[in-house]
């Protein structure tokens, strides 16, 4: 247990240049607070505590603004950055060293009971604001940009962005300049917005 807790201050140390001290880490990160009581929630869901999860769960949203259903696997080194908003279906599958930032959602897409929202492999960067739905594979070291809706698979080490979200699939040395070019143009801002991303008031 101290060991997880120890990484995962250290995960903050190594992804957000704003930390300066553990104890700034342990009282004023919400999305580190989120993480530590869904992994108690976690532990009661898994024993047959149903209630008890989703009342634990229920008390970080409320603390946090953060919505982790106790029933999704989580694994080490998770990072929130800021948080607000954030939403983990009961199915997700999160594994290390992933990084969501303010806004995400990991959603379904149906009404069945079985495996319906997302897996995100090791080392994964969602973007602020976007929705990745369903139940399907984003790959190892993949990016999904700010405000993407993705629906599909995202292979390993490629970039998702806008909507619907289009694959930017990591290329050979002959085309990674062509590839760089297009990533560009795209645009992969974990805050930011993609370029081409059409305007909703305008169309409205």
């Amino acid at each position: 247990m101290f060991k997880h807790l120890r990484e995962d201050i250290q995960s903050v140390f190594h992804r957000d240049p704003a930390a300066r001290n553990a104890f700034e880490v342990l009282t004023c990160y919400p999305g580190m607070h989120a993480i530590w009581l869904h992994r108690f929630a976690h532990i009661l869901w898994r024993n047959g505590w149903k209630w008890l999860a989703r009342l634990v769960s229920n008390f970080g949203r409320w603390m946090t603004g953060i919505e982790i259903h106790p029933g999704a696997r989580i694994g080490r080194r998770f990072f929130i950055d800021h948080g607000m908003g954030i939403v983990i279906g009961e199915t997700a599958e999160i594994g290390n060293d992933v990084t969501l930032y303010q806004g995400v959602t990991l959603g379904g897409t149906s009404w069945n009971a079985g495996k319906r929202h997302p897996t995100l492999e090791d080392g994964v960067v969602v973007g602020a604001g976007a929705k990745v739905l369903g139940p399907f594979t984003v790959g190892a070291g993949a990016k999904i940009g700010s405000n993407a809706v993705v629906t599909k698979a995202v292979p390993a080490g490629a970039t998702a962005v806008g909507i619907p979200g289009r694959i930017i699939v990591k290329s050979d040395d002959e085309t990674e300049a062509r590839r760089k070019v297009m990533a560009e143009k795209l645009g992969f801002d974990a805050y930011g917005v993609s370029a081409d991303m059409p305007d909703p008031i305008a169309r409205a």
